[in-house]
């Protein structure tokens, strides 16, 4: 039995999958994104205020990966982004939130951010994520890990730069992450046996999202965003035959607060921008962060609020990038 509590599910990029796929699939997308819109009266009320920093022009969405394979299960956020669509700058940022970062929950005290979710679902999660990083998020979407392997498989994996100190605990989670895989024609295991530019199938891309204990959880989360680059790559130039396919194996396991046709606007947007070279920020800022246990929080990532928040906000609404 394979376990999936630590699992840092990088399947939180599949919302690339719906805001790039052009209006011809029009009908046929309206209809299937119709069945992962989901009503939350709580989650609506917090999406659909402003008490925190927002910009006209600015679209911040809040991507969360579950670890579970159950997208109704309760469990905790085990992967959290902010996608940021800027159409005053004309780009795309992506911010990866550290699970392990010290906040606080209302109800709870002060915690890591992960626990959020597993207490009180997406609308608990939005709640921490606006108040303790003083920022408007205007819609959210929710996936589990299934998705990330119905994606590679259709697109045929994605390249990916892989470092020799990377092999070893690849070829560790590749015979885990072999097994989890419930897509077709997977064949036997295969492992990436040399550093440089490989072609990742769907569970050697998972295997390679689980790597931690080779550098830093802020290193792992800069592999989440190198993957959903690359898969951003892939998709801009898939053949439209395999639309079908790639949308009847993610959606089921999505849910989000957005209409098909906000959707569609969105991937409007997105493709009016035309570039997707994502910027990247990590949160928080290490610069100005301290890691380790406390107290009886176990191993967090405090951070000082009067440095790092102004560089998150800086970022989003005013496209600078932090340099250290």
């Amino acid at each position: 039995m394979i376990s999936l509590s630590n699992l840092k599910k990088l399947v939180v990029f599949l919302l690339a999958l719906v805001i790039i796929i052009p209006a011809t699939a029009f009908g046929y997308m309206y209809y299937k994104l119709s069945t992962i819109h989901e009503g939350d009266s709580d989650s609506e009320k917090i999406v659909s205020s402003s008490d925190y920093k927002s910009e006209k022009g600015i679209h911040n969405i809040l991507l969360v990966g579950v670890d579970t394979t159950d997208k109704e299960q309760v469990s905790r956020s085990d992967a959290m982004m902010i996608l940021t669509i800027d159409s005053n700058s004309k780009s795309l940022k992506l911010t990866s939130l550290a699970r392990d970062t010290y906040v606080n929950i209302k109800g709870r005290g002060k915690e890591k951010l992960t626990h959020a979710y597993a207490y009180g679902g997406i609308s608990l999660l939005l709640q921490t994520v606006e108040e303790n990083f003083e920022l408007d998020i205007q819609d959210y979407v929710v996936v589990n890990f299934n998705s990330f392997m119905s994606v590679l498989d259709v697109i045929g994996g994605i390249e990916v730069d892989v470092s020799a100190s990377e092999l070893e605990e690849l070829r560790y989670f590749t015979i885990e992450t072999y097994y989890l895989g419930k897509y077709d024609k997977k064949g036997p295991i295969d492992y990436v046996e040399s550093p440089g530019t490989q072609t990742l199938n769907a569970y050697q891309a998972l295997a390679y999202a689980r790597i931690r204990k080779n550098d830093t959880a802020f290193d792992r989360d800069e592999r989440q965003r190198k993957i959903l680059q690359a898969t951003l790559n892939k998709l801009t130039s898939l053949p439209f035959t395999k639309y079908n396919s790639l949308i009847d194996g993610v959606l089921p396991h999505i849910k989000t607060n957005m209409k098909p046709g906000a959707i569609l606007k969105t991937g409007s947007t997105v493709l009016g921008i035309g570039d997707f070279d994502i910027k990247q920020l990590e949160f928080p800022i290490l610069e100005y962060s301290e890691q380790g246990i406390y107290e009886d929080a176990g191993w967090v990532v405090r951070f000082d609020e009067d440095k790092c928040i102004p560089i998150l906000h800086d970022f989003i609404f005013k496209n600078k990038m932090y340099t250290p």
